[in-house]
């Protein structure tokens, strides 16, 4: 049975949803922060060298990497199902939203929580973080405006993916500039395969 080997508060919820919106049966491993460092326990290394979650294991497979795991779970077990047909235009604009989550949208959130930490928060660095952001949520936001989901109206793994984006953007910038984000995050928190992989995850200071 696949396993997805859970850290609290971490982007392995996506996985658990993605999951529980397929109808899979899976199994949970939990795993805990470590509350002074906030860092994930060593038992992650046990599963892999790297020690972070998400990480699945399914037979054979060891799987890391959010996008790597969400693709893995739509071809093996979606039939069909939370992705355009490969070769079509909603495909490619699919793949790009996939890898976009983590490889642009991400990276001035990480500097935002990052430089927060810092004596005086990093304070040469905001205006040039505070623009990035403006940039990315509001490209994100620009998607929205006239759709309810990211791919060709249609809801996909792709919203899974991106679905970390705002929420992490919420609790350490604001979306009071972003509304279409906003009422994104509402239609993502009502789906009740959502709300099942809340309770199978426990609680998720990212989004409830």
């Amino acid at each position: 049975m696949l396993t997805v080997h859970h850290l609290n508060n971490s982007r392995s919820q996506r996985v658990l949803w993605l999951l529980e919106e397929l109808g899979v049966e899976y199994d949970v491993r939990n795993y805990q922060r470590d509350s002074e460092t906030n860092l994930a326990p060593p038992e992650l290394l046990e599963i892999h060298p790297l020690g972070k979650s998400p990480v699945i294991t399914d037979g054979q497979f060891t799987i890391i990497e959010s996008g790597a795991i969400i693709d893995y779970i739509v071809r093996h077990y979606g039939e069909g199902r939370l992705a355009p047909v490969p070769g079509t235009s909603a495909y490619e604009d699919y793949l790009q939203w996939m890898h976009y989550a983590e490889g642009s949208a991400m990276l001035p959130l990480m500097l935002k929580m990052y430089t927060g930490r810092l004596p005086d928060g990093g304070a040469a660095l905001q205006p040039r973080i505070h623009s990035e952001l403006d940039n990315h949520l509001g490209f994100m936001n620009r998607a929205l405006e006239t759709s309810d989901w990211f791919v060709d109206n249609e809801f996909s793994a792709a919203d899974i993916q991106l679905s970390f984006v705002p929420q992490v953007g919420k609790l350490l910038y604001g979306l009071d500039s972003f509304p279409e984000l906003e009422a994104f995050l509402s239609r993502i928190h009502a789906r009740p395969a959502y709300q099942r992989a809340l309770e199978r995850g426990g609680p998720y200071a990212f989004g409830s």
